[in-house]
């Protein structure tokens, strides 16, 4: 072939169409060089306490108002059938955390504000398996899964903390606000402690020179009375569980509390805004005592413990402001939910009780029950997913969602593979969050041990053997917008307890009729799904 110049063209052609792939290729990943990948979404865990399902105002509440919550919910997934895993704090807050149901492992019930922490280092946790997809993971609020091994030294940098099991950082309470010691505790060291004024706690004996809080005259220097038990120490005018001395340039203040937890949590999103992190907001509202901030008060007809639903409902409306302030709520996943159930009296008296029923407000929704209870209103918590982009918005599902699955998610939804929890209690619902499927099935449990199980319709609870009597239902057992009802139905389910409870959650949402006895083989494939679970053992090996 001779192109008029006396030159064949073909070896050049040949020799150019071998380089153009290569050139292709090149240019290709100089593109891809040029447009940085889009960093993982950061992820907000917003988690109360004791607010119950019907306390919110998209759940339906009309004496509280939830303006930012709101919002969260009309910008995402609002979930109808949301659960923790157990009717109180401690357990719910060790399967968040692990993706295990707490119920198979020992000591993993309520703790006191001096026990050992039950989430040993080295083990699969949510933050420890973020941290190695490069977050910072930060947790901000109440812990109440103890501190330190063998025994605690409030005087000295304790270990094991949230640092030691993949938080790189910490600011804390030990355990509850109605518990000693009442301080701060910041990556493993108490907030502010004078070393000439050393920390003692105990939980078997006062210490010399502690004021008497069972006496007439003690009780009316209080700030709010103690209805059981939140009588032994004294601080900030508050009786509290286990006594304190010493510590007292370290000691809270309730009123400060809420700010002083808003304040570290927006200032761990500015310091981390530049890589991908997780934050775990556990905010002590509503949990008593609900000793809040005198703003607040008046906040809602319902006493100081509806005030503190407006308190946390803030302190949420902070947090999504730093992240719009930051740029970054586009790209961060957002999750609200809470411990437990609700519950008016639990050791103050705040009027809880009283007010609750003149307004006719029901903090569990349509549900009876609450904190310490197997019913519903004891688990069935707000559910709540915003992730732009992903999450649809002013969506409400019926996916049925449990918080044990939350390590396997989150680790999903950074990118990471979530296998060490999947090989433990956890399902990965990922799917749920963008608008899909949730859990088959639901298990729920009290501290106690007495189990549920849930599907789409219907709820089983196998019998406990010996008819018990309700913890904490005296003082919420009475008038027409009780938590757990009425007499009548208290003296029913007491009844009820030894045998098998089944109850269709689409017809009786509160759960007034047991129908076991007329749907024999529905009672029969859930107890073989709960005895298969529960055969995995109680204490079943963790992944390696």
């Amino acid at each position: 072939m001779d192109c008029g110049l006396g030159i064949d063209p073909r070896p050049a052609i040949k020799k150019a169409m071998r380089l153009t792939p290569f050139l292709a290729l090149c240019t290709a990943l100089v593109a891809f060089a040029a447009e940085p990948a889009k960093r993982p979404p950061n992820i907000v865990l917003l988690y109360s306490d004791d607010i119950g399902w019907g306390d919110l105002g998209c759940y339906g509440a009309k004496a509280i108002p939830t303006p930012n919550l709101d919002r969260l919910a009309a910008a995402g997934v609002r979930f109808t059938a949301g659960y923790c895993t157990s009717a109180t704090c401690t357990p719910s807050r060790y399967s968040l955390l692990t993706g295990e149901y707490a119920w198979r492992r020992k000591g993993t019930g309520v703790l006191p504000g001096d026990a050992n922490m039950i989430i040993k280092p080295g083990r699969p946790t949510m933050p420890a398996s973020l941290a190695k997809l490069g977050y910072a993971t930060g947790v901000v609020g109440k812990w109440h899964l103890g501190l330190g091994g063998e025994s605690v030294d409030w005087n000295k940098p304790i270990s094991p903390s949230p640092n030691q099991i993949g938080f790189s950082y910490s600011y804390i309470m030990a355990a509850t606000g109605d518990r000693v010691p009442t301080v701060f505790v910041e990556d493993g060291t108490v907030v502010g402690l004078d070393p000439k004024d050393p920390i003692e706690v105990s939980y078997k004996n006062p210490f010399p020179g502690d004021p008497d809080l069972t006496t007439a005259a003690e009780r009316a220097k209080l700030k709010m009375d103690w209805s059981h038990g939140h009588n032994m120490a004294l601080v900030n005018g508050v009786g509290r569980i286990g006594w304190m001395k010493g510590g007292k340039a370290a000691l809270w203040n309730d009123e400060t509390m809420g700010d002083v937890f808003a304040d570290k949590a927006c200032a761990f999103i500015a310091a981390n805004k530049a890589k991908p992190f997780f934050l775990y907001y556990a905010s002590h509202e509503n949990h008593v005592p609900r000793v809040h901030n005198p703003r607040y008060a008046g906040r809602t007809p319902l006493g100081p413990r509806g005030d503190a639903v407006v308190a946390f409902d803030d302190q949420v409306g902070r947090i999504l402001a730093e992240l719009d302030k930051q740029g970054l709520a586009e790209n961060t996943l957002v999750i609200y939910t809470s411990d437990n159930g609700p519950v008016l009296d639990d050791g103050y008296k705040d009027q809880a009780v009283e007010k609750n029923q003149q307004a006719g407000h029901r903090p569990a929704g349509p549900f009876r029950g609450g904190k310490y209870s197997i019913l519903e209103g004891g688990t069935r918590v707000g559910f709540i997913a915003r992730w732009p982009g992903q999450a649809p918005a002013g969506q409400v599902s019926d996916a049925l969602m449990s918080q044990v699955d939350l390590p396997a998610v989150f680790t999903k939804v950074a990118g990471g593979d979530p296998a060490e929890f999947l090989k433990l209690d956890g399902v990965d619902t990922s799917a749920a969050l963008k608008g899909g499927a949730g859990r088959e099935t639901v298990i729920s449990s009290t501290q106690a041990n007495t189990l549920s199980i849930r599907d789409a319709r219907w709820k089983f609870i196998p019998g406990v053997g010996v008819p018990g009597k309700a913890k904490n239902t005296a003082a919420n057992a009475t008038g027409p917008f009780a938590l757990v009802g009425s007499a009548e139905d208290l003296e029913r389910d007491r009844r009820e307890q030894s045998g098998p409870r089944l109850f269709d959650l689409l017809a009786d949402p509160a759960e007034r009729k047991n129908v076991a006895a007329e749907n024999p083989e529905v009672v029969a494939r859930l107890r073989a799904k709960l005895d298969e679970q529960k055969a995995k053992g109680v204490a079943q090996p963790l992944p390696r």
